[in-house]
């Protein structure tokens, strides 16, 4: 199947990995050459450890990277694919104006598919003129590890476009849960009030990050505390997340910490920028707390 991947982040190199590996062709395009370079390098390490672990042959390495093609042309990308998955930055406008060009590029068979955590599917599908095509695809990140996908049905989506994502999603070896269009969904409606309180918790002085993290860590069986995770995830990512949902309920409970609005201001947005909660200037192979909060 031919598969295009709009956007070559964390996000969207993993998903290309996860079909490269199941034997697809897929288009990766970014608008930047370096982004798509850093991608393919992203892929290439990923893929590298999971040789270390045996999980796959050297020779099945170099057949997914051959599987990877590049553009920094949407047209050229996305005009031959059977599916095209969205992974750009999370932002309504940009989504808005990059679906309605897929809609003009891509054929009318296709599917077109969003990695948002939050949007709502049926705003996207409306900058379309094939709403019954248009679903989320919400993958977890690491792509390559997480087993859920999340399938998120516009008011529109049609039963076809939605088994075909299921199917596809099992075929990856992935766990594919069908939920309905409200802001966040399930995952993150349900996740990021949760690292909303952590920050609330640490801005108002009840504890700090390892303090934090170590409750949550322990005494409710997180594999990562919620700090932690904010990091991984971004915390600009949280704050546009928060923001939908608040904007989508209307509900004072998902107002974004006003730690989090300044760390994100100051450009302190976890792991991608090398300090959030942590400091990850040293690899991040070990927790340190970033200096703001010791």
């Amino acid at each position: 199947m031919n598969i295009s991947v709009i956007g070559a982040g964390q996000m969207g190199a993993g998903i290309a990995q996860v079909f490269a590996v199941g034997g697809h062709s897929v288009s990766l395009i970014d608008i930047s050459q370096e982004s798509l370079d850093r991608g393919l390098a992203a892929i290439r390490k990923s893929l590298e450890r999971i040789v270390k672990k045996e999980k796959i042959t050297a020779e099945q390495l170099e057949a997914a990277m051959k599987n990877i093609q590049t553009y920094t042309d949407m047209g050229a990308g996305a005009q031959d694919a059977e599916l095209v998955i969205e992974a750009a930055t999370e932002n309504v406008d940009l989504k808005l104006k990059i679906f309605a060009q897929l809609d003009s590029i891509a054929p009318a068979s296709a599917p077109l598919a969003t990695n948002t955590s939050s949007i709502s599917i049926t705003r996207i599908a409306a900058a379309t003129k094939r709403p019954d095509k248009v679903i989320g695809m919400h993958f977890m990140n690491p792509v390559p590890v997480m087993k859920l996908v999340e399938v998120i049905r516009g008011y529109a989506t049609s039963d076809a476009t939605t088994q075909l994502v299921m199917d596809l999603s099992r075929e990856l070896g992935k766990v594919p849960v069908e939920v309905n269009d409200y802001p966040g969904f399930v995952a993150n409606r349900i996740l990021m009030p949760m690292l909303n309180e952590a920050m609330y918790t640490l801005w108002e002085g009840v504890g700090g990050v390892a303090e934090i993290d170590t409750v949550m860590k322990l005494g409710m069986a997180h594999p990562m505390g919620p700090l932690q995770l904010a990091d991984y995830i971004g915390l600009d990512t949280c704050l546009a997340i928060l923001n939908v949902m608040k904007e989508g309920f209307g509900r004072q409970h998902y107002q974004p910490c006003p730690l989090l609005v300044n760390m994100v201001t100051a450009g302190k947005l976890g792991r991608k920028s090398g300090e959030g909660f942590y400091d990850y200037s040293a690899g991040g192979k070990e927790l340190i707390v970033s200096s703001s909060f010791k």
